[in-house]
Formats: structure tokens, sequence, C-alpha cells
């Protein structure tokens, strides 16, 4: 009878720690991110970017566990809707995060540069909050910190938005060449991308908590 009964219960612990361990690394590229506009050296650059490629494909693979523990498990700790939307969304930063980083040695555009500055700083910021919320998920215990994380992800999403048009307004009054302007306006785009899958990540956590809490 234990045995039969073993064959239904939740691996709650397999998708907790895949979660974990995939917004953790999200976390670290997003304080490489920091790094990489801080650093003037291309090839140091280079070499940092290179640290977002590893992470990046490391939640590759990381995601790629999700869906196949999703198929192996009849019972899961939540929605198995729910648990593609959030490894989806998980998996989105990280993308974005390293495409950032990859346009601007790509572009050779030099990040300093207010815009870029500013974005890197938010984005660390919220997928600090982003590993806050997904710690708390394993058991749900420490609501208000969990709710606090969402409405910080939310903010920074929101003042993303105004520092892209405040760069690109910037961009358009200071910049003379066109190619530079192209340029960084992409990766402003990109950057403030990155806040908008932070939030997406939030609003599935915020619609976990609301079912299972």
């Amino acid at each position: 009878m234990n045995s039969f009964l073993k064959i239904f219960m939740p691996k709650n612990k397999v998708f907790y720690e895949l979660f974990e361990q995939v917004a953790d690394n999200a976390s670290k590229m997003g304080k490489i991110m920091s790094q990489v506009v801080a650093e003037p050296d291309f090839d140091k650059r280079a070499a940092l970017i290179a640290q977002l490629e590893d992470l990046e494909h490391a939640n590759d693979e990381l995601t790629h566990s999700v869906f196949t523990e999703l198929g192996r498990n009849f019972i899961t700790p939540f929605d198995r809707e729910d648990i593609h939307y959030l490894a989806t969304s998980l998996d989105d930063i990280a993308d974005y995060i390293y495409a950032a980083g990859k346009k601007i040695n790509f572009y050779r555009v030099n990040p300093n540069d207010m815009g870029m500055q500013k974005f890197a700083e938010l984005i660390e910021q919220s997928v600090h909050q982003v590993k806050l919320a997904v710690t708390e998920l394993r058991d749900m215990k420490n609501m208000r910190k969990i709710t606090e994380a969402l409405v910080k992800i939310n903010s920074i999403e929101n003042q993303a938005d105004d520092i892209f048009d405040m760069s690109i307004e910037r961009l358009f009054a200071t910049e003379p060449d066109a190619k530079e302007v192209i340029k960084k306006r992409e990766i402003y785009q990109v950057m403030e991308i990155v806040t908008d899958k932070c939030e997406d990540a939030s609003n599935v956590i915020e619609s976990i908590i609301i079912k299972y809490a």
C-alpha cells in the first residue's frame, strides 16, 4: 500500500530545487550585467559576457529538466500550467540579460551611458527580488516576504518604463550619429524587456500563492 501511495506523492523538492537554481543563476546574471556596463575594456567585458552565456546555457538545461520532470510526475506541487509558465518566464529573464550583454559588445557600444547604467541597476534589483520570491515558494510560510518582493518587481518595471522613455528622449537630443542611435535604442529595448520578464514571473508567482497559500 505504501509503495502504491508513493506513486501519487508530489515530488515537491525536485521542482523547487530546479526553480531555485534557475532564479539563483538569473540573480548572478543581474550582478554580472552591472559589471558589464561598468567595464570600459572591450576584452574584459567579453569575459564577463562569456559568464553570462554560461549561466544562460545552464538555465536552458535546468528549464529542460523542469519540463522533463513535468512529464514524469503525475502529481505536481502546483498547477502544471503554472509550472510551465514560471519555468518559461524565468528562462526568458536569463535569455534577455545575455542578449543585452551580447549586443553591447557586438555593436561595440560604450556602455558608459546613463540609460544602460540605470537599466543594469534595475535589472540587478529585479532579478534579486525574483530570487527571493521563488525561494519562498517552497513552503509559502512567509507570505509577507513574497508579497513585498512582488510589489518591488512591479515598481521596478514601472521605473524601467520611465527610464526607457527618458533614455530615448536624451538619445535623440544628444546623439548625432544615426547608427549609434539605432544601436543604443535596441540595447535599451532588450534591457527594458528583462524587467518585463521579471514582472511576468512575478505574475505567475502571484497566481500560485493566491491558489495555494
